[in-house]
């Protein structure tokens, strides 16, 4: 039973799998939070926002319980943390293509870069917190950035 447990994990944790694609699994992982944007962009924006929040909180669960299966701290394998940044970095935005590639792109840059606090947290916080977090802040700046220019353009 625990067994199979462990595998329910590493399949949502890895985002139906897309965690162990052979190359750039984060940014695969990044897709995969893009369909399910998709899905999700047309329901009202406090729900919107109800809902990437239990993704978050779920994505903090599977990911440390992930971590401690596979053995090791934030491995690549896991990108749900990528699926709830990327969630965050197109909320409350109109759904259009232009948005949707510039917040992907945006999410992908501050995920790698891990300005602060997100690098702090990615190198300071264990566990599920520091797995998903550090894209939680990467999602907030790629969100920030896209409503600025949604303003001033």
């Amino acid at each position: 039973m625990a067994r199979q447990s462990g595998r329910l994990v590493l399949f949502f944790a890895s985002g139906c799998g897309a965690g162990y694609a052979p190359v750039a699994p984060g940014t695969a992982g990044s897709i995969v939070g893009l369909l399910l944007y998709y899905l999700l962009a047309t329901l009202p924006p406090a729900r919107y926002c109800a809902v990437t929040g239990i993704i978050i909180m779920l994505a903090i669960g599977l990911a440390g319980k992930a971590e401690k299966f596979l053995g090791a701290h934030d491995p690549p394998q896991v990108v749900i943390d990528e699926i709830a940044g990327q969630l965050i970095a197109l909320a409350v935005l109109p759904v259009h293509w232009t948005y949707i590639l510039a917040g992907f792109l945006l999410f992908r840059f501050f995920d790698i870069t891990k300005p602060w606090p997100a690098g702090a947290i990615d190198r300071d916080i264990r566990g599920g917190a520091g797995i998903v977090l550090d894209d939680v802040v990467a999602g907030l700046y790629a969100n920030f950035v896209l409503q600025l220019a949604r303003v001033l353009f």
